[in-house]
């Protein structure tokens, strides 16, 4: 995962017979990178979302997780990379931007600037009418944080949303999970934003039946559930993954595991965190279509889903609406008659399936049929023909083997950009 962006490489080698392996991590005069460089060529799967990771790696080291073997400790991207990669989505249409990692919260502890400084600088590239979306931050790393986050969190064009990970609501179980922090920390950030950020949306994850867990601790988290009433819970049975330190623990039958599964799903399912909000008025943000296609998909600025008719001058628009159902998991809109649409961008968004990010570099390459592409070694831009992927513009006039090199190459590559966004924890 931390060598996607020489795929292509690696595919052209792999079809002449050589074997690659590219496991080594990513380093600059010995400092550990981010993971592939953040201005690569890419496909949106939704053109008016871009999501960006700000850094790869975690800190923690929790005893039922295989995130660290896979990525390794921290490694952040530079705060002016992850601007111009903001501003240049900005420029091809996008409305919402989602911050990703294993943890958001652990953001510039190895590069010497943490998540409010990034946070504030990318508020000032974000256009009327654009939101930004925060991911998942475990509470060790929000705690030092909470005056400033609770400023960004009210700001008008960042969603007042946060995904925070408790795990369990007893102490000795989170010892076990090594997950360095109490539940009265957990509590403590939830308690300061919902005073400070009036409205907020905060969302956690729950696993139950983890080793050592008694039936006293299972209480304890559904009390916990009980008190806040989270409007979006995640609840994970525990599942030993071989070569973890939880793996080698004394496991809860199957049958308890499923149990409590069940009874904390019931609690969830026993109320309905929206239904004090029919006959609001709200200011939302359409960015997709519902699955069974009947309605187009907004959030407002709590992130909270809110279904609008499907008009297609809504796409991409904020607009308000008077609220007129809610479900369990959503809200129905109507627009008002007298409410503004602001568009985001004056710059419409790329068709569906476009390249976008495309480099200065790449962009002049590809109009002077010569392509730019890293050394394997020296890692710096060697002018080269452009033989097969020139494909990757004009597809329609290539044959034979640099098709079959392309075809292979894309594939590959959508391979391993599913594995590598799986792999970060967000809340979609």
């Amino acid at each position: 995962v931390q060598q996607i962006d020489r795929v292509v490489e690696v595919v052209e080698e792999t079809i002449k017979g050589h074997s690659v392996r590219l496991l080594g991590q990513k380093k600059d005069n010995g400092k550990r990178l981010g993971g592939a460089r953040l201005d690569l060529p890419k496909i949106r799967k939704n053109p008016l979302i871009e999501i960006i990771s700000i850094n790869t790696g975690c800190l923690n080291a929790c005893t039922y997780c295989k995130t660290k073997h896979a990525r390794g400790d921290l490694a952040s991207y530079p705060v002016e990379e992850l601007v111009d990669r903001a501003k240049q989505s900005f420029r091809e249409g996008v409305c919402e931007i989602w911050l990703t990692s294993e943890d958001t919260g652990a953001y510039g502890r190895d590069i010497g600037t943490d998540l409010p400084t990034l946070l504030w600088k990318l508020v000032e590239a974000i256009p009327e009418g654009a939101m930004l979306r925060l991911g998942m931050t475990n509470p060790p790393y929000i705690l030092e944080h909470l005056e400033e986050m609770a400023k960004i969190l009210n700001h008008p064009r960042v969603y007042a949303f946060l995904h925070i990970p408790v795990q369990s609501a007893s102490d000795s179980v989170l010892m076990d999970m090594r997950r360095e922090y109490c539940v009265a920390d957990f509590k403590q950030v939830v308690d300061f934003l919902k005073e400070k950020v009036p409205g907020i949306t905060i969302a956690t994850d729950i696993i139950c039946g983890f080793p050592g867990e008694t039936d006293e601790d299972f209480q304890e988290t559904m009390k916990l559930v009980e008190q806040y009433k989270f409007p979006s819970l995640f609840i994970n049975q525990f599942y030993p993954r071989p070569g973890t330190p939880a793996a080698k623990m004394h496991q809860i039958p199957a049958a308890v595991k499923k149990q409590r599964t069940k009874d904390l799903s019931r609690l969830f399912h026993s109320y309905n965190p929206y239904d004090h909000k029919v006959g609001e008025r709200q200011r939302v943000l359409v960015t997709e279509e519902s699955f069974d296609s009947n309605y187009y998909v907004a959030h407002n600025p709590f992130y909270e889903q809110v279904l609008v008719p499907k008009e297609p001058l809504l796409m991409g628009k904020m607009v308000e609406v008077s609220i007129y159902e809610a479900g369990k998991h959503f809200m129905k809109g109507h627009p008002v008659s007298d409410a503004r649409v602001y568009p985001a961008s004056i710059t419409r968004p790329l068709p569906k399936g476009q390249v976008s990010g495309l480099t200065e570099e790449f962009s002049h390459a590809v109009k002077n049929g010569t392509n730019w592409k890293a050394h394997p070694s020296a890692e710096i831009p060697v002018k080269k023909p452009l033989s097969s992927w020139m494909a990757l513009q004009l597809p329609w006039q290539q044959e034979g083997g640099g098709l079959k090199i392309l075809y292979v190459s894309l594939a590959l590559l959508a391979v391993l950009v599913m594995f590598y966004y799986r792999g970060m924890k967000t809340e979609l």
